[in-house]
């Protein structure tokens, strides 16, 4: 097991949020958190998303808060009120925290998102750029969680995101641990796609449900996968932790996402079942994170590109060719001999 958590490591060290712009992040979330706290009619600020979670990964993409409204200063919203939809009070926002926030960044913008309004700073910090995003939530007058919105269809969901960061921070210290640790690389094997299948928060929901205390990472990240992909092969929904929002689902068709946790539970399990044999096992990792880690085969299949690219003779056997020696001459594009 030690050859796969030692290669594991290897993508952990590659995937660990820049120190300097994950500071930053957390500087622009609090700048934004304390002006939305000086909004006429609110009654509190929250921090959410990977910040809060302690689960950001290269790059430090945003930071994620949100500011709850007190319904008394604002009866008419939300379906417990006069049924008003989110836009008016999220276009307000914007419109009173952007001045405020160019006095800091003079080349900020606020947009929207799909649940409030979404800061960019115009300022990068080596290299990364980090928003902020912030949802305009309410409170629920019987049921626990917040009416947040969703600008989309103009209407507003149920969700507790203030619970969700309490659940992802349970347990023991070396629990919370090893979930963020799993969390990391489980967002950095989905973010290779082109097109993700899944959420972050979605991904963070099946560390925190299929990770048991006295696992190692190699095991975690197994039990996230196996998990994963067991439930979406049995057509079982992942409800929400927190018992407020309808049952998550993936990004993507079911149909796109399960062969891919299917095939990332198969690939982890033979790394882990061939710790005798390292060139296996990285091999194996190999295919699970093609981005990240590099095995014999790759090498040599670079080194012989190198070769003949070269423009000088090359023999088969400098090229790994079992077969017949020979001299291969250097072409050019198109096949011409030099």
């Amino acid at each position: 097991m030690s050859t796969v958590t030692d290669t594991l490591n290897e993508v952990s060290a590659q995937i660990d949020a820049d120190p300097l712009a994950l500071a930053e992040a957390r500087t622009r979330l609090n700048l934004v958190l304390e002006i939305a706290a000086s909004y006429d009619g609110q009654l509190a600020t929250y921090r959410s998303g990977s910040l809060a979670a302690h689960t950001m990964i290269d790059p430090v993409s945003d930071g994620d808060g949100g500011l709850i409204l007190d319904r008394r200063s604002h009866p008419d919203l939300g379906p417990e009120g006069r049924g008003e939809t989110p836009l008016q009070i999220v276009e307000e926002l914007r419109s009173y925290m952007a001045p405020v926030i160019r006095k800091t960044y003079p080349k900020a913008r606020v947009t929207t998102s799909k649940r409030g309004p979404m800061v960019h700073f115009g300022q990068p910090i080596n290299g990364q750029n980090p928003t902020v995003d912030l949802v305009v939530a309410l409170t629920r007058k019987e049921d626990p969680g917040l009416w947040i919105p969703n600008l989309n269809t103009r209407t507003w969901d149920a969700s507790d995101p203030q619970r969700h960061v309490v659940l992802l921070a349970s347990g023991t210290d070396s629990q919370k641990r090893l979930r963020r640790r799993v969390i990391r690389l489980a967002k950095a094997w989905n973010n290779q796609y082109t097109d993700p299948g899944v959420s972050s928060f979605l991904l963070s929901v099946w560390a925190y449900e299929f990770i048991r205390p006295g696992m190692g990472v190699a095991a975690g990240l197994h039990a996230l996968f196996e998990g994963a992909a067991t439930r979406l092969e049995s057509s079982t929904s992942t409800p929400d932790p927190a018992g407020v929002s309808p049952d998550l689902k993936p990004e993507l068709p079911i149909k796109q996402v399960r062969p891919r946790l299917r095939t990332a539970a198969d690939t982890l399990h033979e790394a882990i079942s061939s710790t005798d044999d390292q060139d296996t096992v990285r091999a194996a990792l190999a295919r699970l994170y093609p981005k990240y880690i590099s095995f014999p085969e790759q090498a040599s299949l670079a080194d012989a590109v190198a070769l003949l690219s070269a423009r000088k003779p090359t023999t088969t056997a400098q090229l790994g060719l079992t077969t017949t020696p020979a001299v291969i001459p250097p072409t050019r594009s198109y096949g011409d001999k030099l």
